[in-house]
């Protein structure tokens, strides 16, 4: 029994707001389960330097948690002058994840910024992200086609991540924290709505997996996200 109750193959219950921000181009707040995200999407006239003057369009990514979306009060990174290594890396696969669902070439030569703040965390914080950050990126995007800025639709695909793991010996789908804390395998997988694999992390975090149970695993990964994809199209009309 999962401590949720849950079915092995059950996800928490998902939701997705939009247009939860007056001056973003592009918002929703996610909630899976007791993990909430405010996504937001920034449309920027300007690329990096290092691919100024190329004609190519990027997307980027930036994530952060509030003091009190966990148990007990965390310093902002802000205050301590530097970034945590975990919020780098999170950050940075936010930003590959969704620019592997879009043309580059026909977003043209402008930056969409993509701003993660996870409100409360119960496990998941990086899926969730990764999945509200493409209905924000979505909704942005939108707002150029609907003005005539581009001249075809940069986003091929949509992208969802979910994770799944070994919760006392059992393969179990979208772990909230009670879950991840023990969890002997942890994983997360980033796909494409049309079930391609952008990235998957897994990792034994206290027992060894087997090739079997991996499959298991892909296999849960895969119905999650057309869960979460479903969800995403629900919610941005796409």
């Amino acid at each position: 029994m999962r401590p949720s109750g849950r079915e092995l193959s059950e996800m928490r219950p998902v939701s997705i707001e939009t247009d939860v921000t007056k001056h973003a181009e592009g918002s929703c707040m996610i909630r899976m389960g007791d993990t909430h995200v405010l996504c937001t999407a920034t449309l920027e006239d300007r690329v990096p330097p290092f691919i100024k003057g190329s004609g190519l369009g990027w997307v980027t990514a930036e994530y952060g948690m509030l003091p009190r979306s966990t148990t007990s009060r965390m310093r902002r990174e802000a205050t301590a002058g530097k970034q945590g290594g975990r919020t780098v890396e999170i950050q940075r696969l936010i930003g590959r994840s969704l620019r592997a669902g879009v043309d580059r070439v026909a977003l043209g030569e402008r930056q969409i910024t993509v701003d993660c703040d996870v409100i409360q965390a119960d496990g998941g914080t990086r899926c969730a992200s990764i999945t509200g950050g493409w209905v924000a990126l979505r909704l942005a995007v939108n707002k150029l086609i609907k003005a005539g800025e581009v001249t075809s639709d940069p986003l091929l695909d949509p992208v969802a991540a979910v994770s799944c793991g070994i919760y006392a010996g059992q393969p179990v789908l979208d772990l909230d924290y009670p879950e991840d804390s023990v969890a002997g395998v942890d994983g997360n997988f980033i796909m494409t709505g049309s079930g391609q694999l952008i990235e998957v992390q897994m990792s034994a975090e206290g027992a060894t997996f087997s090739r079997d149970q991996m499959d298991q695993l892909m296999g849960l990964a895969e119905k999650g996200v057309g869960e979460l994809v479903a969800s995403q199209r629900a919610a941005a009309g796409a």
